[in-house]
């Protein structure tokens, strides 16, 4: 795959049927089944098992509280999960699209994309530790944020500041550019600040 060099599609299949399983584990308080497809037609069936059972997992309430992903971690709703899932999805699903010889030109709505920023700076960024000083601004259509670095912190969301790196274009853009993805945004500055925000 172009956009993830290091796997095959057989690695991202196992890759999303891992965190369904996981899903469906957080939601129902279950240990998640263990994945050891190795052929095609297992791993396909695998996935195909942990799409029904986390269909019928988000059918909870979206307001249920769920088990957390790890000790010590922060507390998710089922909501949550469904969010998780619809970016995680949406991302992956571009990296599939990435192996065809000729991708389709698949571009995401402004509101969904806008909801995708905010959720990789809620989920992912207080998660990470900067390792330098920076400030990066973000500007998608007619929405902005600024996110201060802080060595040996986590990033924090600001007001305002002076952007070292300025990440700008459509939404559509903007959220690829965060996820390391193929982009059309206008990227100016210390690009190397992008790097402790990076996706896992």
């Amino acid at each position: 795959m172009r956009n993830c060099p290091k796997w095959t599609t057989h690695d991202l299949v196992t890759h999303l049927t891992t965190l369904l399983s996981s899903t469906v584990a957080a939601i129902t308080d279950r240990p998640a089944e263990p994945l050891a497809a190795v052929d095609w037609p297992d791993t396909l069936g695998r996935w195909d098992g942990q799409r029904l059972a986390v269909r019928e997992a988000l059918r909870l309430p979206a307001d249920t509280p769920t088990r957390p992903p790890s000790p010590g971690t922060w507390l998710l709703t089922v909501g949550d999960w469904t969010r998780r899932l619809a970016h995680e999805t949406a991302i992956h699903r571009l990296d599939a699209e990435s192996a065809l010889a000729e991708p389709p030109s698949t571009r995401f709505g402004d509101a969904f994309a806008v909801d995708g920023i905010e959720e990789f700076l809620t989920c992912f960024v207080p998660r990470r530790v900067a390792d330098r000083d920076g400030v990066v601004r973000l500007e998608a259509g007619e929405r902005t944020w600024t996110v201060v670095l802080r060595s040996d912190e986590a990033p924090e969301p600001a007001e305002d500041g002076v952007p070292d790196l300025t990440i700008a274009g459509s939404p559509d853009d903007v959220y690829r550019a965060l996820w390391g993805r193929p982009h059309a945004a206008r990227v100016v500055g210390q690009v190397s600040l992008l790097e402790p925000l990076a996706a896992p």
